[in-house]
């Protein structure tokens, strides 16, 4: 069962980037549906390493692209991307140091924030990457 569903709404209109959030989606979609049949932690931080390891590539796909278009929202996004990072890296850890269980709180903060990522912060790069040539 998903958490999450990739929706037109959530489209920037960039088809490399849609792609990576859909991604995105699809992992997040993995780690619940790993929580949801209790599989094993080595299984659960195998999807945890994947889902980090990815949204650190997409973010640097992004942030590429911003710095390339110089667009104006660079440090306000690139700051909402650390946050995001730091806490997954602390889940992580957390999780792996048996301190913290996955949870349907922690699968709601991750669909949650990739969704209104999405649909405030990365819709606003929107005209600047088109404007550049991105599509």
């Amino acid at each position: 069962m998903a958490i999450m569903k990739w929706s037109d709404d959530l489209s920037v209109q960039i088809t490399e980037i849609d792609k990576q959030h859909q991604h995105l989606i699809d992992l997040i979609n993995k780690l619940h549906e790993a929580m949801l049949q209790k599989q094993g932690k080595q299984i659960v931080n195998q999807i945890i390493d994947e889902l980090a390891a990815y949204t650190v590539y997409h973010f640097q796909n992004e942030e590429k692209y911003m710095q390339q278009f110089k667009y104006s929202g660079l440090l306000v996004h690139t700051h909402e991307h650390e946050t995001f990072v730091k806490r997954v890296d602390s889940f992580q850890k957390d999780y792996e140091a048996g301190k913290l269980g996955l949870s349907i709180e922690i699968m709601t903060f991750l669909r949650d924030w990739v969704k209104n990522h999405i649909l405030v912060t990365d819709k606003k790069y929107m005209p600047t990457f088109r404007e550049n040539g991105l599509n």
